[in-house]
């Protein structure tokens, strides 16, 4: 049975162990320790509750061979003190082979946080007793109203420490926490979905979410018949953050000047199009690891190299950025190469997204009741990129989509495909809600922080129907 120790001081061991491999030319060790709580539900009934805890070790290490400075990455789960030699020993096999890595460079000199040395934080059951107080309630409405429910509650709080050969020792604890239920009703032939993200479930109230599923329900006993085509349409923010993130993803600078995103001057490698204008709507987008409500790590801390972040600038802080300023495009994701590569300023990925506008009023209710006629939809999933020149996606609507006329809900339609990029959707805001925290539902499982607004888009393609419910 391997030794077990505290996960700073295996950040410690390996980065010993490390500095002994020949040619060393820098070592990153990252420790994840999670701890999760969760409860579930389905058909009426609680069907599984419980607690669990993982812990990850990746060891990033930097060889000088003949080929220039290489590096290997090796991550395992579980890891003790006794497993360390053999996990940094293969990730200087995994150096040695490798070839020369184009973001070779110093690491940065190391920042060291006072907490470094603190144990990991932990959930517990009790985090979603007042979900579960209100989740019986909400079940026993269901049966007595011949509804269904359907849906999980999670908790996870991620302790993260990172520490490098430079010296950076950073630590960052992390809580998430998410609630999605579906609502059924009418042996199944409807259905809608609500989900929101917390922090730590004190702003989570399961009555009123059920009430709003409850509500669209009724809504969808009118059934409207409604062809495709370019509709006036409501956008909760969960739906404009499913959207939003995809551009966020695509966003890189590298790619972009390479010419190969919605982000690159057409026709032009080696250009831009920062500083231009996205659209006239004074729309800004921002990533700020101190939102509050949405904060997340303020460092970078990654095992491996891509378009927006590098491993030779694990410890760097990761600021608050500006990508989209009252409609112009202010800045794209850089790591040290690829700000150099592009001449754009640093500015390393965060793990949240804001949207705002000065402009911004209310919720999705109150632009439906400012809108004459379109339609309202309840959220978007299957989310793919069809062109990445223009960014544009292909998706489904689900759970429900509704006729709007004169500023009240008729009735529910099909559900459709859509064809959409989210830049040109952003010249075609016709509306815009307060800046609030949701949560996507397509990407949640990978970005979940963010905070945006419900919108009414012009035109908005609903390019078929589609049979889902």
């Amino acid at each position: 049975m391997t030794r077990s120790a505290a996960s700073h001081e295996l950040v410690e061991r390996g980065l010993e162990l490390a500095g002994r491999t020949p040619a060393h030319a820098g070592t990153s060790m990252i420790v994840h320790e999670d701890s999760t709580a969760n409860l579930r539900w389905a058909c009426n009934t609680l069907t599984t509750n419980g607690m669990s805890t993982g812990q990850t070790v990746t060891v990033s290490t930097a060889v000088t061979t003949g080929r220039g400075v290489c590096l290997g990455t090796v991550s395992r789960k579980g890891v003790g003190v006794d497993d360390l030699e053999g996990l940094v020993a293969e990730a200087a096999r995994a150096a040695a082979s490798a070839p020369a890595a184009e973001d070779a460079a110093e690491l940065p000199d190391g920042r060291q946080d006072e907490d470094f040395a603190s144990a990991a934080e932990h959930t517990g059951p009790q985090v979603l007793q007042g979900v579960a107080d209100g989740l019986g309630e909400a079940l026993q409405q269901a049966r007595s109203a011949e509804r269904e429910l359907f849906g999980f509650a999670e908790h996870m709080i991620r302790t993260t420490w990172l520490g490098t050969s430079a010296g950076a020792r950073r630590r960052h604890v992390q809580p998430k926490g998410t609630l999605e239920m579906t609502g059924k009703s009418h042996q199944r032939t409807r259905s809608t979905y609500d989900g929101q993200y917390t922090r730590d479930f004190t702003d989570v109230d399961v009555l009123t979410m059920d009430a709003g599923l409850t509500q669209r329900l009724d809504w969808q006993a009118n059934r409207i018949e409604l062809e495709p085509g370019r509709y006036d349409t409501v956008l909760p923010a969960g739906s404009v953050a499913d959207l939003l993130i995809y551009l966020y993803f695509v966003s890189d600078a590298r790619s972009a000047f390479e010419g190969r995103t919605v982000f690159s001057t057409k026709g032009s490698a080696g250009r831009t199009r920062v500083g231009q204008r996205l659209t006239d709507v004074p729309l800004t987008i921002a990533s700020d690891p101190a939102y509050p409500g949405l904060e997340c790590q303020p460092f970078v801390a990654t095992g491996s190299s891509t378009p927006y972040e590098s491993v030779f600038d694990n410890g760097i802080d990761a600021p608050a950025s500006t990508w989209v300023r009252d409609g112009v495009l202010e800045a794209l994701p850089t790591s040290r190469y690829t700000s150099a590569m592009t001449g754009i300023d640093l500015h390393p990925a965060v793990d949240n997204l804001v949207v705002s506008s000065p402009d911004g009023r209310g919720g999705a209710d109150d632009l439906v009741a400012s809108t004459e006629r379109g339609l309202l939809v309840t959220s978007l999933w299957y989310i793919r990129e069809v062109d990445p020149t223009t960014l544009l996606l292909t998706g489904l609507t689900r759970d429900g989509v509704y006729l709007v006329e004169g500023g009240e809900v008729k009735g529910s339609v099909t559900n459709f495909r859509f064809n959409e990029s989210p830049v040109d959707m952003l010249r075609r805001v016709d509306a815009v809600g307060e800046t609030g925290i949701a949560l996507n539902r397509e990407w949640n499982e990978f970005f979940s922080r963010t905070a945006v607004p419900a919108m009414r888009i012009s035109d908005f393609n609903m390019s078929s129907t589609s049979q889902g419910t």
